[in-house]
């Protein structure tokens, strides 16, 4: 039973939603947080994950750490987000596994889905067709991550539980205009037009590609909550429910950030869109008793304001 004496390792403590993951147990009077540095721990390196496992004996282990991006990044870089984030989950959950760890939440992503399934998306659909072409090697490693978490609780009855989370942004996420995800690329757009003196926000593709997004702390919130719930699925979806387009999202946040300066949308349309459209059905995680805490303004606020922070 995990309780606020248990052994929590967190790994990734330092992104978006480890770091999270950290300050929601800590709020909560967990004492025990197991972290560790990069430059402490290489997670690629099956020999010192199974050592520093064993060492440490966690009860519970947060699989946070992962290498991320958005459309251009997952496009560019195929072979970096394959190899790393299949050596990441593979090293942790085979040697949770092999140190006696049974209790683990596996973080995966709504890329996960197929490019074309129906909407909203139900946790059954996995599978169901092809993938986005853009950041298909990401989302191989994260299905491979799943599928190894339910293969380990069919064969040897283990309680590795598997969260698919929607866009998530908020402190410590990544602001780079070329390999970030959309949101935090808007944030940062909108902020440098804010202070500079252009007036044209440029956009990839339409602008009519839908996104669903969900602020970090509610993540963070969903992973304590299904921590401490007994459930019958290896594979749970967590996100708002609701998606806009990518313009919309633009225009909430100009308005946010630079309500003060006319600012005219152009859309590069030589450029990918991505997925048409992703909203997450969050239907089973609601029949458990989780929802979303934050509005969707509000948790744009705060992103923003974590930006200013940060920079």
């Amino acid at each position: 039973m995990i309780n606020k004496n248990s052994k929590i390792y967190v790994a990734g403590h330092n992104g978006l939603v480890g770091s999270a993951i950290v300050r929601k147990l800590k709020k909560k009077g967990y004492t025990k947080i197991i972290v560790r540095d990069k430059s402490n721990l290489d997670l690629t390196n099956q020999s010192k994950v199974y050592q520093f496992i064993k060492k440490q004996k966690p009860d519970f282990i947060f699989i946070a750490a992962a290498k991320v991006g958005g459309i251009y990044s997952n496009d560019k870089y195929r072979a970096d987000f394959i190899f790393n984030n299949l050596s990441i989950q593979n090293n942790i959950i085979h040697g949770a596994f092999s140190n006696g760890v049974r209790n683990l939440i596996f973080l995966g992503s709504s890329c996960v889905y197929p490019r074309n399934c129906p909407q909203p998306i139900k946790e059954k659909y996995l599978l169901d067709g092809k993938l986005e072409k853009t950041n298909d090697a990401y989302s191989i490693a994260k299905i491979a991550g799943i599928k190894m978490c339910e293969s380990y609780n069919a064969q040897y009855r283990t309680n590795f539980k598997c969260i698919m989370p929607t866009n998530t942004f908020g402190p410590n996420d990544k602001y780079d205009t070329l390999n970030s995800h959309f949101l935090p690329a808007l944030i940062k757009k909108i902020h440098n037009l804010k202070v500079g003196k252009k007036s044209r926000l440029v956009l990839w593709g339409n602008g009519l590609a839908k996104r669903e997004v969900i602020y970090v702390d509610d993540i963070a919130d969903a992973c304590i909550f299904f921590m401490k719930k007994k459930i019958r699925e290896d594979i749970i979806n967590i996100g708002t429910g609701k998606d806009y387009t990518i313009k919309a999202y633009a225009k909430l946040l100009l308005k946010i950030i630079n309500p003060n300066k006319k600012i005219k949308i152009v859309y590069d349309k030589t450029k990918p869109n991505g997925t048409p459209r992703k909203v997450l059905d969050i239907s089973l995680a609601k029949k458990y008793g989780w929802r979303p805490k934050y509005q969707l303004k509000n948790a744009l606020l705060k992103g923003y304001q974590s930006y200013i922070t940060e920079r």
